[in-house]
């Protein structure tokens, strides 16, 4: 979390994160808590459904802007939490563009992405020198999409890796690049993390992201 986070999350009368279903723990919420006293402060769940209808996600937006824009029409000043960086695969960006179009004030405020936390913590450059760096999801098993953009650069981020790591040993071993040169950071930030080499018989948490360096240094 940034200073200026933190700044704003202090002075916010309401506090909003994402849960998958009503009444699960939030982990951003659980992470901000570590810095911020949200007590006497609204806490208010936004739920964004897993669910693989898109209609039925498109709801959910739907309602939480609905929700957002009744507080703020009520005077609430709000913070939307998210993990990492509000712009790498955040779901407040799908709120924000409609939120603004309705004439209300909001301001982005940048966080730390995963990936770089992973790899400050892994003491890994992204990229160094001319080398280029790409980020790229294995959430939907796009694995012909990412293997192109494995071929096109020589570094790959790999989020969302968590259920996709044999399709990434095979990508590796189809391409001779060593398991070796594959770093995974797993629940950054969390108290199961894990940053180190990936083994293929090891089990991941859901927030695990793969880093690739073709040419390790």
């Amino acid at each position: 979390m940034t200073l200026k986070a933190k700044e704003i999350l202090d002075k916010s009368a309401v506090i909003a994160y994402p849960v998958k279903k009503y009444g699960e723990d939030g982990v951003a919420l659980e992470i901000i808590k570590q810095k911020v006293d949200v007590s006497g402060k609204e806490v208010v769940e936004l739920l964004f459904s897993m669910n693989p209808d898109d209609e039925v996600r498109k709801k959910c937006r739907a309602d939480n802007i609905e929700r957002l824009c009744k507080m703020m029409d009520e005077g609430k000043d709000i913070s939307m939490i998210t993990l990492g960086d509000v712009a790498v695969y955040s779901t407040y960006m799908y709120l924000d563009r409609e939120i603004q179009a309705r004439g209300y004030e909001t301001e982005i405020v940048p966080g730390i992405p995963s990936f770089c936390h992973g790899a400050a913590l892994a003491r890994l450059p992204l990229m160094i020198g001319e080398e280029s760096v790409a980020v790229a999801s294995l959430a939907k098993r796009n694995n012909a999409k990412v293997e192109q953009v494995l071929d096109a650069v020589d570094n790959l981020v790999i989020m969302k890796a968590f259920a996709s790591i044999p399709a990434i040993v095979e990508m590796l071993r189809a391409r001779n690049i060593p398991l070796e040169n594959a770093t995974v950071m797993s629940n950054v930030g969390m108290s199961d993390e894990y940053i180190g080499p990936l083994n293929p018989d090891r089990e991941y948490g859901y927030f695990t992201t793969v880093l690739i360096k073709k040419k390790v240094q």
